[in-house]
């Protein structure tokens, strides 16, 4: 999915790249601070990173309050029903899409800052 004008409402259920099950989206602009796990399994000494979305299973909701899926717009293969949206939505949208990528570059920063001292 290549549309990434805008954050999709809370609530919208989509179905990420090489997925086999659909998610529901909870929550924008996420930071891990647990374990972090791919498709591989753990991944060791993670970067901190900011995604796009925090998700859990859909229709199961959230089972495990520890367990989020993080992704970011661009690994959206389909929308399958999209969330709730209103004009306080649609305004909370264009302020995550500036907010985001400063936020993300501000991590990456980090991220070199602390790599260095290693």
């Amino acid at each position: 999915m290549d549309n990434k004008d805008k954050f999709l409402p809370i609530g919208t259920v989509v179905r990420l790249k090489g997925g086999k099950r659909e998610i529901m989206i909870t929550s924008y602009c996420i930071v891990p601070n647990g374990d972090i796990y791919d498709k591989t399994g753990k991944i060791e000494n993670p970067k901190q990173q900011m995604f796009d979305y925090g998700a859990c299973f859909y229709p199961e909701g959230m089972l495990v309050t520890d367990q989020t899926f993080a992704f970011n717009h661009d690994q959206i293969e389909q929308i399958s029903f999209m969330g709730y949206e209103t004009d306080k939505q649609h305004e909370l949208s264009d302020t995550l899409i500036t907010g985001a990528e400063k936020i993300k570059k501000e991590l990456e920063n980090l991220n070199m800052q602390q790599e260095s001292q290693i």
